[in-house]
């Protein structure tokens, strides 16, 4: 399963970070000083992507826009003899291959994914969420990448959650195959106290085959209308999807701003 593009899916209105996100999509707010979209750009090209797809409300092109050369600003640092911040900014300027897709209505994750499919083509692909910030000497779709390249098999990002928690994410029935590893077994959508069928939560990375997309297009929308990618993915395939625990990496969850505690994802 050779991996070429990625999706991320900077699309929404962002209601969980307003005021900050009226006119500002969160995507572009800074974890320090570097916006989370650039840090996830930067791993997907460290990853080995060739081509990311963007997805945005229509309208909030900011996100994009990050990515443009800003020739009075890198005029004004090489007139000051501001080298080190000419080169660094210039880095920014078109990094890869970039292409949009609009999602008209906050739809959720899976019909965001669908508006993707076009530019997606019939191959396997990447999927990102830029609101999991991971940090790793290898990066997160990277170790993900090899997984699926070596058991042919579509691949997330698992973290194991305090049990106090597990009824915030959707959470994975699985059955351990090797180290970090396991093997999908189901899902359930943040079940209620005590009936959850393991620790482990899915985060904002994913490897998917292009055949994600029908099953998306075919399925009856959630609660609240929204379509949950999760689900899709299990259905795809029950008990063949394998998935990988970036056991050493810190993670920042909600790393555009809500919440500024650092976890480590369960080890296997």
């Amino acid at each position: 399963m050779k991996v070429r593009k990625a999706v991320i899916v900077a699309a929404g209105l962002g209601t969980r970070m307003l005021p900050a996100s009226k006119v500002i999509p969160k995507e572009i707010l800074p974890v320090v000083d570097t916006p989370a979209i650039q840090i996830i750009v930067d791993e997907a090209i460290a990853s080995g992507i060739e081509e990311v797809i963007i997805v945005i409300t229509p309208g909030r092109t900011l996100v994009l826009e990050h990515f443009y050369p800003a020739e009075d600003l890198e005029r004004h640092l090489e007139s000051k003899g501001k080298h080190d911040l000419l080169q660094m900014l210039r880095k920014t300027n078109m990094p890869t291959k970039l292409t949009i897709a609009h999602q008209p209505q906050p739809l959720g994750l899976g019909h965001a994914v669908l508006q993707a499919r076009e530019a997606v083509g019939n191959e396997p692909f990447a999927v990102f969420l830029p609101d999991d910030i991971i940090d790793a000497k290898t990066p997160c779709l990277r170790q993900l990448l090899d997984v699926a390249e070596k058991q042919d098999a579509p691949v997330v990002a698992l973290l194991r959650v305090p049990k106090s928690e597990l009824s915030k994410y959707g959470i994975v029935e699985v059955k351990q195959v090797g180290d970090r590893l396991y093997e999908l077994i189901g899902m359930v959508e943040k079940p209620p106290p005590g009936k959850a069928p393991s620790e482990f939560a899915i985060m904002g990375r994913y490897v998917l085959p292009p055949e994600i997309f029908d099953l998306i297009k075919d399925s009856k929308p959630g609660a609240g209308g929204k379509s949950s990618l999760p689900m899709r993915c299990s259905r795809w395939r029950s008990g063949a999807s394998f998935m990988d625990t970036n056991s050493k990496a810190p993670v920042m969850t909600s790393a555009t701003g809500s919440a500024t505690s650092r976890r480590k994802s369960g080890s296997a």
